[in-house]
């Protein structure tokens, strides 16, 4: 179905403008029983490693389809997060569902690397022609974005024959050794990993490291702070391979640097001779308004792109397109790494995006919802900051609008009583205190409303004291 068939009440969207429409009536919302999950919760917290959950509410999932999630209490949510922007077309979608399905007839577990298929070529030359850049590329194959970010890691220092690599506060390039050398977010601030990277200052505006205002500031953050003190004190230019950054970053925020910074970045990046790496794991496939959140900045043509989470609609895989020639050199492979289910789950859910315009929709809506989202920072001064491009959009909440202190505990009483009125979101950020909201591209706009409406009746029941601290206190997010 077309994207502008499913939305009649945005019959004008090619225009890019919104019809006006207030926030819906709020009828009462009672909070859903969840007996069944908590007592599986406790199962698994007796089972499986707290280093390898996030979690915000007890939830236990029995099975999901669009955009909402039904649990094994029978509750049924919105979802404003899509699996961490895993469920780009949305969940158990149809025609992935069926892709996956006709390949796991055909062929299960083969290695890819050594016994290829045809369908990984097919994917592979779909990605290298909807990338950007008109050079000639290649694709390297992992199982998610953490293989696809360490990919950059380890070959491209091999392929220029620099050693050094800078990166910035903020960034996170998933749990593989080398992702985690190069992030700069607190959640992997302890693992200590000898690197040559070198990290500097996001542009974070709400909160600028140098106290800075833009555009005044010239976004000195970019160029100028990099060139003038990191390259002549601690980061020789000639011997830094790439340069890696999160066109938005998400997990520490969702961070929307100001115009002008990626193309201030890779001017830089130019005038010395390092690669300029984009890392587009979480805000790629359509999920900003465009296919990838660098073709904002159209001038910007990076020399290699990290994929992952919503490539392949929930099978892991993940891709790292560059220049063909920074690929080649070295050995970094996994066995089943390209195989054909993978590719089969890729294709099709390029299919899905490109037939229903998703990007286009994730514009239209992402701007409704914003606008929602500011309406209501008017009335709660917990509300601090609301930030966004496409459906990724960054809530941040505050004790003080003026002195900005983060308000940790109220957001996760915020989140916590959104799962109990019906709708599943998240926090991020370096402080805790960003409410992160990711549908899956496919949510309409009666949705979009339902769940600011949820989330503004949780702010409120926060307000007035309804969230206990010890119903938050056995989930710590990220």
């Amino acid at each position: 179905m077309k994207y502008d068939q499913k939305l009649p009440k945005l019959s004008n969207w090619n225009t890019g403008v919104i019809q006006e429409k207030k926030m819906p009536d709020k009828k009462k919302m009672l909070p859903y029983s969840s007996r069944k999950s908590e007592s599986i919760t406790k199962r698994l917290n007796r089972v499986i490693a707290s280093s390898d959950r996030v979690l915000y509410y007890p939830i236990v999932v029995d099975k999901a389809h669009d955009c909402t999630i039904i649990d094994v209490d029978g509750n049924s949510y919105l979802d404003f997060n899509a699996g961490w922007t895993v469920a780009g077309v949305g969940y158990s979608n149809d025609e992935v569902v069926r892709a996956v399905k006709d390949e796991l007839d055909r062929s299960t577990g083969t290695a890819s690397g050594t016994f290829p298929n045809e369908k990984t070529a097919l994917f592979a030359e779909r990605l290298v022609d909807i990338t950007p850049g008109s050079f000639a590329k290649k694709v390297w194959f992992g199982h998610s974005g953490s293989d696809a970010c360490a990919a950059a890691f380890k070959l491209l220092p091999l392929a220029t024959k620099k050693h050094r690599i800078l990166s910035f506060y903020g960034n996170m390039h998933g749990v593989d050794a080398g992702g985690m050398a190069m992030a700069g977010h607190p959640a992997t601030s302890k693992f200590l990993i000898p690197s040559f990277v070198t990290k500097v200052p996001y542009a974070y505006c709400y909160r600028c490291p140098y106290g800075l205002e833009y555009p005044s500031c010239g976004i000195y953050c970019a160029s100028d702070f990099i060139e003038e003190n990191v390259f002549k004190y601690v980061n020789p230019p000639e011997d830094t391979s790439f340069m890696m950054v999160e066109p938005i970053q998400s997990d520490s925020g969702d961070v929307i640097p100001p115009p002008g910074y990626l193309e201030k970045l890779k001017k830089t990046c130019d005038k010395f001779g390092i690669l300029f790496v984009v890392d587009e794991v979480k805000v790629g496939f359509g999920r900003t308004g465009k296919m990838f959140c660098v073709e904002h900045s159209p001038s910007v043509m990076p020399d290699a792109i990290a994929l992952g989470k919503s490539i392949a609609s929930g099978i892991p895989v993940g891709a790292f397109i560059a220049r063909k020639e920074l690929v080649d050199e070295g050995f970094v492979y996994s066995t089943l790494s390209g195989n054909a289910i993978g590719a089969a789950a890729g294709l099709a859910t390029l299919n899905v995006i490109e037939e229903e315009r998703l990007p286009e929709k994730a514009r239209v809506l992402g701007e409704y919802l914003v606008r929602l989202l500011n309406e209501m920072k008017e009335k709660h001064r917990l509300i601090g900051d609301v930030r966004g491009k496409g459906l990724i959009v960054g809530v941040e909440l505050v004790k003080d609008r003026k002195t900005k202190e983060p308000a940790k505990l109220e957001t996760a009483k915020v989140v916590y009583r959104a799962w109990q009125l019906g709708l599943l979101t998240v926090f991020v950020g370096v402080h805790s205190n960003v409410i992160e909201i990711t549908p899956p591209l496919t949510i309409t706009q009666d949705d979009i409303e339902r769940g600011a409406s949820i989330i503004e009746q949780s702010i409120r029941d926060v307000e007035a004291g309804l969230v206990k601290d010890s119903d938050v206190s056995p989930y710590s997010g990220f």
